[in-house]
């Protein structure tokens, strides 16, 4: 199970729309779904150099932070200047279902993409039963 938190992110979208600035990192746009035995979270990291990209797990806190910088020629004039560059920044609250030590993740065209498996102890199991005398019991009433 996956959370989502980011209680500000209405407010800093209004800040940034007023203003024309941000005053902290931005957020990425998340996608997660499941299937079978595994999450997927997929973030959108266009033009992200991967080796900018930092994965971390703290307890079931996954955060993610990227950075994007703007290439640009010494001797060229911005025109328009639209796209958000600078760090990135997502954290997202893991459930006690998914075994975090087998996170994997890879980078491609512009999409970080993480696997988490559920944990063998979160699936359903089959509990054997055992009688005490080998059959059964029988309650005189």
């Amino acid at each position: 199970m996956l959370l989502r938190t980011d209680p500000f992110r209405d407010l800093d979208r209004l800040f940034e729309q007023v203003t024309g600035t941000t005053n902290r990192p931005a957020a990425m746009h998340v996608d997660a779904e499941r299937d079978g035995d595994t999450f997927y979270v997929y973030f959108d990291l266009p033009g992200v150099d991967p080796d900018s990209i930092d994965v971390t797990v703290e307890r079931n806190v996954l955060q993610v932070r990227a950075e994007r910088q703007r290439r640009t020629r010494d001797s060229a004039e911005a025109v328009i200047s639209e796209r958000p560059m600078g760090v990135f920044s997502r954290q997202l609250i893991l459930g006690d279902t998914l075994d975090t030590e087998k996170l994997q993740a890879t980078y491609d065209n512009g999409v970080l993409t993480l696997q988490i498996p559920v944990s063998d102890r979160a699936k359903p199991r089959k509990i054997a039963i055992s009688s005490g005398n080998g059959g059964p019991r029988q309650i005189k009433g």
